[in-house]
């Protein structure tokens, strides 16, 4: 499995970053070629899924996501989110922590993926891909609104 970390400063506040960060249609607008499709009611917490579908033409596949562990930051209390991968094509897990820091807020992000039909020695450039696709959908997440 590939594994990647994104870390981010932000001047907002923790609660404002966790509302961006876990907004999951909105990430449908930062990554490029996906869409995201809630298939549970809101509000997010445990038990949430959705569904980014990436691609173009027939070249597509989807990405179940379920939310298996909800903290929402409180205070000066750091605020955590777990989702686990449920498709076929992609598996893995990836995790959200929002932190109180300084004025603002430390965004982390931490992903361990694993792509179907790629041989391992794929992971280190799947890694790669991924700090550099997400570190720049965590930035407009992050920024948009401003």
């Amino acid at each position: 499995m590939a594994f990647f970390r994104i870390t981010r400063e932000s001047p907002l506040s923790a609660a404002e970053a966790w509302r961006r960060m876990t907004d999951w249609e909105r990430h449908g607008d930062v990554v490029p070629l996906t869409r995201v499709r809630l298939a549970t009611p809101p509000p997010t917490g445990e038990g949430t899924v959705f569904v980014p579908r990436t691609g173009v033409g027939r070249l597509t596949f989807d990405d179940p996501m379920e939310v298996v562990d909800w903290a929402p930051p409180y205070g000066d209390s750091a605020g955590r989110c777990r989702l686990e991968k449920r498709g076929t094509f992609v598996t893995g897990w990836a995790e959200i922590e929002v932190a109180p820091y300084g004025a603002g807020s430390l965004v982390a992000w931490r992903e361990e993926i694993r792509v179907g039909p790629l041989p391992r020695w794929c992971d280190p450039l799947l890694a790669r891909a991924g700090r550099v696709m997400f570190g720049r959908a965590v930035k407009k997440l992050l920024r948009y609104g401003d």
